[in-house]
């Protein structure tokens, strides 16, 4: 009993507890009775100024000042966006569902000349086109080519006797080794030295030294090259040398070698080579079409890979008079210093040659420069938003990206030198457009032309069908009065009313 009692107790406290949460969700009049009120007003406030915001900047939108630009525009006709040769009289929508774009008549016209196009300047940036002034200016045409160092011919030395013998001491017994002019080379014991000093002391005894016999032995000594030093040394010790000292005729190094110790030599075979390399060649060849630019004196520079930023400068010092006929280049000498040898035989070497220059002629930049074959165009730009081609004639083309021009532009006017050929697709499209125009009013008016005299034949021939005439589907170029079928197709002629 005591349990159930609890339990009723229980249920009464729920019951009680719900119906008071009850109470609290309804809503007691008159409580939020002024500050409702209060707030419709300042909401009301508030939606009014929107409005008034709202209604002021209205005409500040991008739309609303397009639609102010255009609003005085005659609309030409409408194309595709995505193919500007889909053209319509008439908005509408493309074969691919967009919406056609307006074109108006003064967005193809420039100012003055009909070859002009014209290109938002939006558009103009989104293309990346850049202009330059046009100025007068210095032209410069450099040749570039390959040379190699060679050792000037004229500052090299052979050594070669004119008899035999026995090398008995070398002094010189290293190729590449640095001489000096009269220095030592070897010493040598020839029998027809000795011989011929022999004959010379016994004619200058018997004779005379000033006898014709002394004087022709002297001679033989002479033609063999023995200096004069060393026969007045023999003819005042009156006593023949057996062993001659041959020295060097040049100071520079030695080139090549081809004499050992104890070796015989005869007579006429090449000793030594010794070359001077204060001064070196630079042997280049140019290509055939810059050959005629290449002139005797001309300045030339000169750089090496391995010393980045030094330049040697020298002239061009011998112009050969052929052509190599595998290669097609003509061979050219120039002539450089050589302090403290840094340049060495062998090495290749990157030329420039001031070939032309020319100063206070009217320039062009040369990338703006479009080059169509035979004729070379130049888009110049009157004003923003307009481009014109201009035929040019040009001069020389210079190394410091400027080309002369002879005639066809003036100096003050502003050259596009950069998205130039954007421009030249542009405008070649817009004179495709212009084209299609054209044809189609020559259609249109041929067709006005054929529906009237359709209507002068309906009007001749009123057997009981005055405003009607037949025509092929297929062929709408076959007009009949009477019902048939069509000559071309053999399709059945459907009755048309002229409107």
């Amino acid at each position: 009993m005591k349990h159930e009692l609890n339990l009723k107790r229980f249920l009464n406290i729920i019951i009680i507890l719900f119906f008071l949460i009850f109470l609290t969700t309804l809503p007691i009049p008159g409580l939020y009775a002024d500050n409702s009120s209060d707030d419709d007003e300042s909401w009301e406030d508030i939606s009014d100024s929107t409005s008034k915001v709202e209604h002021k900047s209205k005409p500040t939108t991008k739309e609303d000042a397009s639609h102010t630009r255009t609003k005085n525009k005659k609309i030409k006709y409408w194309v595709a966006p995505m193919d500007p040769t889909y053209i319509r009289n008439e908005p509408g929508k493309s074969p691919m569902g967009m919406d056609l774009v307006p074109v108006y008549e003064d967005d193809n016209q420039s100012s003055g000349s009909g070859s002009a196009v014209r290109v938002d300047p939006v558009m103009v940036q989104n293309m990346g086109v850049r202009t330059a002034l046009i100025s007068k200016g210095k032209v410069i045409r450099k040749v570039r080519t390959i040379g190699e160092v060679v050792v000037a011919e004229d500052q090299i030395s052979v050594i070669n006797l004119r008899y035999s013998g026995w090398i008995e001491k070398i002094w010189a017994d290293q190729t590449g080794q640095s001489l000096k002019q009269g220095e030592k080379l070897f010493q040598i014991y020839s029998p027809q030295v000795v011989a011929a000093q022999e004959e010379y002391l016994l004619a200058a005894k018997n004779k005379g030294p000033n006898s014709s016999l002394a004087i022709s032995a002297q001679k033989r000594l002479l033609q063999w090259d023995i200096p004069k030093k060393h026969i007045n040394s023999v003819l005042k010790s009156n006593n023949g040398q057996l062993r001659l000292i041959v020295r060097s005729p040049r100071a520079g190094y030695i080139l090549h070698k081809n004499v050992v110790l104890g070796n015989r030599i005869n007579a006429g075979k090449n000793l030594y080579k010794i070359g001077n390399l204060d001064r070196i060649w630079i042997k280049a060849e140019v290509y055939e079409y810059d050959a005629p630019w290449i002139k005797i004196g001309q300045t030339a520079y000169m750089y090496l890979t391995f010393q980045p930023g030094r330049t040697w400068q020298g002239v061009v010092s011998y112009i050969y008079p052929t052509i190599n006929h595998k290669s097609r280049t003509l061979s050219i000498r120039l002539e450089f210093d050589n302090p403290h040898l840094k340049l060495k035989p062998g090495m290749f070497t990157t030329i420039y040659i001031d070939a032309q220059e020319k100063n206070n002629v009217l320039t062009v930049p040369t990338e703006a420069i479009i080059h169509s074959g035979q004729r070379q165009i130049v888009f110049v730009s009157p004003q923003l938003g307009y481009y014109e081609p201009r035929e040019i004639t040009t001069g020389l083309v210079g190394d410091n990206r400027l080309t002369e021009v002879i005639n066809g532009l003036d100096e003050g006017e502003t050259a596009v030198i950069s998205g130039q050929f954007l421009l030249d697709s542009e405008s070649q499209l817009q004179e495709a457009i212009q084209k299609m125009l054209h044809a189609k009013l020559q259609k249109k008016s041929k067709d006005s032309t054929k529906s009237s005299s359709i209507k002068e034949k309906s009007h001749t021939h009123q057997d009981g069908a005055k405003n009607t005439y037949y025509t092929c589907s297929m062929h709408p170029q076959v007009i009949e009065k009477e019902p048939g079928t069509c000559p071309i197709c053999g399709m059945d002629l459907v009755k048309k009313e002229m409107p």
